[in-house]
């Protein structure tokens, strides 16, 4: 009975983790970015930075899961602080998925990329497929976890993630004839909808912690901090 309970427990945070992370990693969008910078490319090149693009978006996300519970302890983070930045960074970039006014990159950007023969790590794993969002939503699930098969668990999740990014990246091409510019355009959108619906989750329970955390005690002290001095200096 309790290995049944261990099993279901196990697949739940891996499914919880896929659906937090695929509406803000977002592949399809990344698709049409993808099907843009490599024009002109071979096939080969093309499966080349797909691969390195999701390889390197998985070890972004596995370093800030590992480094997550270090980087709130050295700066004195609470675990509902983690949840209310990522819920407003996730919301922010909901909204512009929702409502897009602008190109992800700049004329200038797109040229300089363009000259690249590599364009994996920059700018299709970061900031496209683990952007601040992504980092965040990682962030917050590190604050949850109890012994080491949580981040087994996680770091299934992040692998599946980035292998279903990998499929949509190498599909890219069929995809963008199939659904076409509006077709990707309305996908964004929804995933824009998701995206907000998860971090008006976020907000709400960093919220509820707050409120809760011993009538809004003030946060644990970080591993560094400024002294002011008589004259106005720093240190």
């Amino acid at each position: 009975m309790e290995s049944t309970i261990f099993h279901l427990n196990f697949f739940k945070t891996v499914i919880l983790t896929i659906a937090a992370l695929l509406p803000i990693v977002n592949p399809f969008s990344t698709a049409a970015l993808f099907m843009s910078l490599t024009r002109g490319y071979s096939p080969k090149q093309r499966k080349h930075n797909a691969y390195m693009a999701c390889v390197y978006m998985f070890f972004i996300l596995a370093f800030f899961l590992f480094a997550g519970a270090l980087v709130m302890k050295f700066f004195g983070i609470s675990v509902a602080g983690i949840r209310v930045a990522g819920g407003l960074i996730i919301i922010v970039i909901g909204f512009r998925m929702l409502f897009p006014t602008e190109k992800e990159l700049s004329e200038e950007e797109e040229k300089e990329v363009r000259e690249k023969e590599d364009i994996s790590l920059v700018p299709l794993a970061m900031p496209s497929l683990s952007g601040p969002g992504s980092i965040a939503v990682v962030l917050s699930v590190s604050s949850d976890l109890q012994g080491w098969h949580g981040y087994v668990e996680v770091i299934l999740g992040i692998l599946v993630t980035a292998a279903i990014s990998y499929g949509v990246l190498r599909a890219a091409e069929g995809l963008t004839k199939f659904l076409g510019v509006n077709g990707l355009n309305i996908f964004t959108r929804i995933m824009g909808f998701l995206l907000i619906c998860i971090a008006v989750q976020f907000l709400a329970s960093g919220i509820y912690e707050f409120s809760h955390q011993g009538n809004l005690n003030p946060p644990s002290t970080p591993a560094f901090h400024f002294v002011v001095r008589p004259e106005g200096s720093f240190s």
